[in-house]
C-alpha cells in the first residue's frame, strides 16, 4: 500500500545506487500534489473526486504499481488534483491536503479505502441534519459535512492533528481555491467527470489502471 511504500523510503540513496523519488513530493501551481522526479520523460495529472467510486478503484489497483515501478525510479511524475464534485468531496480534500505535500497520499489513500463506509454514514444521515448542516455558515457547513461523514478521524489515523483538521475544515480561502482549481480545469482542460487522466499534457481515454499503463509504457 502506499502508506506502507512511502514509509519505507530510506533517508538517502547508498553510492551507487539509484535514486529514490518517492520523497520528492510537492504541492504545484495548479492546485495538485506531485511525487517523483520533476524532470521525468513522463508526467502524469490524475483529476479525481473523493466521492467518485472509480477514482477509489484507481487508488486501489493503480496507484501503488505507479508508484513503486515507475515513480520510484524517476520513469514518471504523478500529480493528483482534487476535482471538487459536492460538498462531502470538498470536505474530504481540505482533510487530505492539511498537513501539506508530505502526508497527502498516504491521508488520500486512507480515506479512499474508507470511502464505502463514509459515503454509507452520509447516506444514513437522518433528512432533518443535512438540512441543519446546509444552513450553516459557509465555515461551519464544511466541518459539518465531515462530521456527518466521518472524515476527521481518518485524517487523524493519517499522522494529522486534530486542531488542525478543525483549521482547516474551517479555512474558506482554502475551499474556494479548490473549488476554482476545478471550474478551472473544467473550463480550460475540458475536465467533466473523473477520474480523468492527461499524460504529458495530453488528455488520454484512460480509466483505470488496465487501459492506462499501457499508456504509460508506449510514452516511456
Amino acid at each position: 500500500m502506499i502508506a506502507a511504500a512511502l514509509a519505507a523510503i530510506p533517508a538517502a540513496a547508498a553510492v551507487g545506487q539509484a535514486a529514490d523519488w518517492r520523497s520528492t513530493i510537492v504541492a504545484t501551481a495548479d492546485g495538485g500534489m506531485a511525487i517523483g522526479n520533476p524532470k521525468a520523460k513522463v508526467s502524469l495529472v490524475e483529476y479525481g473526486s473523493m466521492t467518485c467510486p472509480h477514482c477509489r478503484e484507481f487508488a486501489r489497483d493503480g496507484v501503488p504499481p505507479l508508484i513503486a515501478n515507475y515513480v520510484k525510479t524517476g520513469k514518471v511524475r504523478f500529480e493528483f488534483r482534487n476535482f471538487v464534485l459536492n460538498g462531502y468531496d470538498l470536505a474530504a480534500s481540505l482533510v487530505a491536503r492539511c498537513a501539506g505535500p508530505k502526508r497527502f497520499f498516504p491521508a488520500t489513500e486512507r480515506i479512499y479505502a474508507e470511502q464505502p463506509k463514509w459515503i454509507a454514514r452520509i447516506q444514513a444521515t437522518p433528512p432533518a441534519r443535512m438540512e441543519a448542516a446546509k444552513a450553516l455558515p459557509a465555515d461551519k457547513q464544511i466541518a459539518a459535512m465531515a462530521g456527518i461523514a466521518g472524515l476527521k478521524p481518518l485524517g487523524v489515523a493519517s499522522g494529522i492533528p486534530a486542531a488542525r483538521i478543525d483549521q482547516c475544515l474551517a479555512d474558506k480561502d482554502a475551499a474556494e481555491r479548490l473549488m476554482a482549481f476545478a471550474r478551472k480545469a473544467g473550463a480550460e482542460q475540458g475536465v467533466k467527470g473523473t477520474p480523468t487522466f492527461f499524460l504529458n499534457g495530453q488528455r488520454t481515454e484512460a480509466h483505470n489502471w488496465a487501459t492506462l499503463e499501457p499508456l504509460l509504457k508506449k510514452a516511456l
